[in-house]
């Protein structure tokens, strides 16, 4: 196999279909399962939240060995000013939404599955719903009867980490908080806009927000930056600004890591929400997931690309939710640096490169 060739051809292919959160990822696990004649493949389907059909794929070859996974689904495509799905490739360089995150390096641990020989034990998981709800990986974790067969010694998850080992990163606790109002025309007198009531418990998120970035209790040195993310998205759900507001919201992504209690960031978060009198919920991650530095497959990465030293990542992946399954490693071509650009490209050459790296892996937990 001309690996160069297959990565670039696949990586474009996968580019050239829309696999937004927001739509049915249907077609690409398509194109995914013609790659896969010889292996075992289950497929699990679902709808999401939205009551969009998604699947994800487990395919499989022998057991106890490694596994390797990648998501499909993309961002949106906000800022693009050109197509976003031409996987246009000039030189080295492929060009597209998800180029980098994550359809390129989902080629190469396709590319690296196939290439092993018939007697290494490999796994793929791939899932849907990263970007959003994890859904899919949640699904492997608790419904493949494959993967359980399998029984992975351990998963490769290929985010963009320019294959230096990721032993750890953050998982979120999404909060949305509801204020509602009384709709009818704002020169009327007659209604009561919900942002009123939202703003007195914005000013307390800000000053949580504030204390997020000075506490020491609340941070994790161990990561860069050490204050965790806690990230407002407020909406007003289309309301005319001659319209006294109705319902207002706001999202708040809140992330942590395995050393920082979070207990008292959600109960701040409640206690404010029942002070101003909004409804608020939460929707969780799985815990955040984090192996010591000297963990055998944490070192076992490291010493594929010269003992580069393991790191953690602000960020989140489906390790959240796989770990339930092996333990994880986040390792992976391509920089995070690209992703969710309106630019977001990668190099050909380095997805190529992954490949047998992650065929030595697989070779060497097969040995072991």
């Amino acid at each position: 196999m001309d690996t160069h060739a297959f990565v670039a051809r696949l990586a474009q292919d996968l580019v050239r279909i829309d696999s937004r959160s927001s739509v049915s990822n249907l077609p690409l696990a398509d194109r995914l399962y013609t790659e896969l004649p010889d292996f075992e493949v289950e497929r699990l389907e679902y709808k999401d939240p939205n009551g969009v059909n998604k699947s994800v794929l487990v395919a499989a070859r022998g057991s106890f060995g490694l596994a390797f996974s990648g998501h499909m689904d993309t961002v949106p495509e906000t800022g693009w000013t050109t197509d976003p799905w031409s996987g246009r490739v000039e030189e080295d360089t492929l060009f597209g939404l998800g180029s980098t995150d994550m359809k390129g390096p989902v080629a190469s641990i396709v590319a690296a599955a196939i290439a092993l020989p018939a007697s290494v034990p490999v796994a793929l998981l791939l899932t849907s719903d990263e970007e959003t709800t994890k859904q899919g990986a949640r699904l492997i974790a608790r419904s493949s009867e494959l993967a359980r067969r399998f029984a992975p010694k351990g998963i490769v998850i290929a985010e963009p980490t320019g294959m230096v080992p990721v032993r750890g990163h953050r998982s979120h606790i999404e909060f949305t908080a509801v204020a509602t109002g009384l709709q009818a025309h704002s020169s009327t007198g007659q209604g009561r806009n919900a942002n009123w009531a939202l703003i007195p418990f914005m000013a307390d998120m800000q000053r949580l927000f504030e204390r997020l970035r000075t506490d020491p209790a609340l941070q994790d040195p161990a990561y860069d930056p050490p204050f965790s993310d806690f990230n407002p998205v407020i909406d007003n759900h289309g309301t005319a600004v001659n319209v006294t507001v109705p319902k207002a919201s706001v999202r708040i992504k809140y992330r942590y890591s395995a050393n920082v209690d979070p207990a008292p960031v959600i109960a701040a978060v409640h206690e404010a929400a029942a002070k101003h009198g909004l409804e608020v919920s939460e929707t969780r991650e799985g815990a955040p997931p984090e192996l010591p530095a000297d963990h055998p497959l944490i070192a076992l990465a490291s010493s594929m690309v010269g003992g580069a030293a393991p790191r953690t990542a602000p960020f989140g992946t489906d390790a959240s939710e796989l770990q339930a399954l092996a333990p994880c490693v986040i390792f992976g071509p391509g920089d995070v640096a690209e992703a969710h650009k309106p630019t977001e490209k990668v190099s050909l050459s380095e997805l190529a490169g992954a490949v047998p790296v992650f065929v030595r892996m697989a070779t060497q937990v097969a040995g072991g």
